[in-house]
């Protein structure tokens, strides 16, 4: 065993030109969600709490697009989901659809762990969450955020799919309003990548976690469902490695991406960087996305193909980085 290793994200895909006082924002975010983890694995806790206990932060403050921070849908409504997923067993939990849970994640660790089911959505994993006496709050007074009541305005304005502070590589002069070449599924959108939040870990007895948690698109259609609930897409764990997947996340999906970097390992032997590497550069089309990852080895990964990926990455050896451009 390599000892413990975890990582964290915010999203794939940076403007450029976003303000320094928002990056220096971020990495204070992403400093203090690692701190957080590695204070909870120095202490002995499990992967599995790990990531769950990093993704509750992140939840819980609104910087990024997931719980308090949602992205709206076309209705002006928050819809979430968040997935988690323990490596030893591939025990998983997901949910999507959710408008009044506070922090979707342990939602999710509780469908894993008190139902007989691994994904509950919509009105069924409501009822659930009321069953289990999880903390609810109102979706308007909660979760709506003065900036994504303005970025949804943007987008209806524009008749589009809209993502703040986030375009792909060489699309730096988008906007709203203006036609890009850039296509989900098909249909163009302006400025690209979601901010989901994910955290992946490894501890001390090398068992690996995973866990990723998302208000998905902006002006989104009302029932989408996107890769961060979907185990294999946006979240995967098993005895090998724990992964965390941003960005679009149609071609996550079609991609199976989280899975491919463990399926690569075992499959072609490759170690965790290359795998990252690999599946990156093969796995996603003409797709804009970012992952991370640990391995039961303590190795840590990340990878993207887009302008750069909020993220950060702490080992039991004393390293430690919080980064948001070029690898």
């Amino acid at each position: 065993m390599g000892g413990w290793a975890i990582a964290v994200h915010g999203g794939a895909g940076v403007d450029p030109n976003l303000p320094l006082e928002r990056q220096e924002q971020a990495k204070q975010l992403l400093t203090r969600c690692l701190n957080l983890g590695t204070s909870a694995l120095r202490a002995d806790l499990p992967a599995i709490d790990v990531v769950e206990l990093v993704v509750r932060e992140l939840e819980t403050d609104p910087f990024f697009n997931s719980g308090r921070g949602s992205a709206l849908n076309e209705n002006g409504r928050v819809e979430m989901e968040a997935s988690i997923m323990d490596g030893p067993k591939r025990r998983c939990g997901a949910v999507s659809g959710l408008t009044t849970v506070k922090n979707p994640i342990s939602l999710a660790r509780l469908v894993m762990d008190k139902s007989p089911h691994s994904y509950l959505a919509f009105s069924g994993a409501e009822s659930f969450a009321r069953q289990q006496g999880v903390e609810l709050v109102d979706n308007n007074d909660y979760f709506i955020t003065e900036e994504n009541v303005g970025m949804l305005k943007l987008a209806k304005e524009a008749n589009t799919i809209l993502f703040d502070y986030r375009i792909p590589l060489g699309m730096e002069s988008c906007a709203a309003g203006v036609e890009s070449p850039i296509q989900m599924n098909g249909l163009p959108i302006s400025v690209y990548a979601p901010e989901t939040v994910g955290c992946v870990v490894v501890d001390s007895q090398g068992r690996c976690a995973a866990a990723t948690s998302t208000g998905g698109l902006m002006n989104k259609m009302e029932g989408r469902i996107g890769d961060s609930p979907l185990i294999g897409a946006g979240t995967y764990a098993c005895d090998l490695c724990g992964v965390s997947c941003t960005g679009e996340g149609e071609a996550i999906i079609r991609g199976t991406l989280a899975r491919e970097v463990g399926a690569v390992m075992e499959y072609k032997g490759l170690d965790l960087q290359d795998a990252v590497d690999f599946v990156i550069k093969n796995r996603l089309d003409d797709g804009k996305a970012g992952l991370i990852a640990v391995s039961n080895k303590g190795e840590v990964a990340c990878g993207f193909n887009c302008c750069g990926m909020f993220r950060g990455s702490a080992t039991e050896d004393g390293f430690m980085e919080v980064g948001i451009w070029d690898q």
